[in-house]
């Protein structure tokens, strides 16, 4: 069997997602770290495996794939029964949902490249960087949980299952914990999301999420 190899920012959510899922999956893999700081992204070596500059990269099965949330979907598709996401139709539209919040909405405003953006320009405008930074974080983690906090409640399914959605962890969770990470990270007051909270606990305890958090990974 080809050796799946990860191409991995310890930081990077979006690295961080396929770290959990691999977990869970019980599917074992080299990690390749890739200095986003040092611009090791951005290299024409690595841009051999993700023509974007991004991260994460992961070769499995053979190919090279891009897209940590349509990597997940592969990995539900060709490991069937592991439930990334679950069988009914309107199920997995929920968990889509839940998932493309955090990766669709909140995660792409609060990346490396867009947030560098923003600290150019408020230096620029004679602001200082790390205010105009940590405003910027909180205003879009914040209001993004939130929303995801508001649809934790509803559906049939919201008062079922200690996680997401059922009984298990799924690609919502996935996606959530590394998002939750960020906003701890920037000081975002995630106090309020009772739901969130509670997910993120029951996560915790679950090696294949521990075992994907930042600091037990190489950098």
């Amino acid at each position: 069997m080809a050796e799946v190899v990860l191409y991995d920012y310890w930081r990077s959510s979006a690295s961080y997602r396929l770290r959990i899922a691999l977990g869970l999956l019980g599917i074992a893999y080299r990690t390749v770290p890739v200095d986003l700081l040092a611009g090791g992204h951005k290299s024409p070596a690595y841009r051999q495996h993700n023509p974007q500059g991004l991260v994460p990269a992961l070769e499995i099965d053979g190919i090279m794939m891009t897209q940590s949330v349509a990597i997940l979907e592969y990995l539900d598709e060709t490991r069937p029964g592991q439930g990334l996401l679950p069988n009914d139709t309107l199920a997995r539209q929920r968990v889509r949902a839940l998932s493309h919040v955090i990766a669709m909405d909140i995660h792409p405003v609060c990346n490396l490249g867009v947030v560098r953006h923003v600290m150019d320009m408020a230096t620029t405008h004679g602001e200082d960087p790390d205010a105009v930074r940590s405003e910027w974080m909180a205003k879009y983690i914040g209001s993004g949980l939130a929303g995801f906090e508001a649809m934790l409640a509803q559906g049939p399914e919201a008062s079922q299952g200690d996680f997401c959605h059922g009984d298990r962890p799924g690609m919502a969770d996935i996606c959530l914990i590394p998002q939750l990470y960020n906003a701890h990270r920037w000081g975002v007051d995630t106090s309020g999301f009772k739901r969130i909270n509670a997910i993120a606990e029951r996560c915790s305890a679950i090696k294949a999420f521990e075992n994907a958090h930042p600091d037990h990974c190489p950098r």
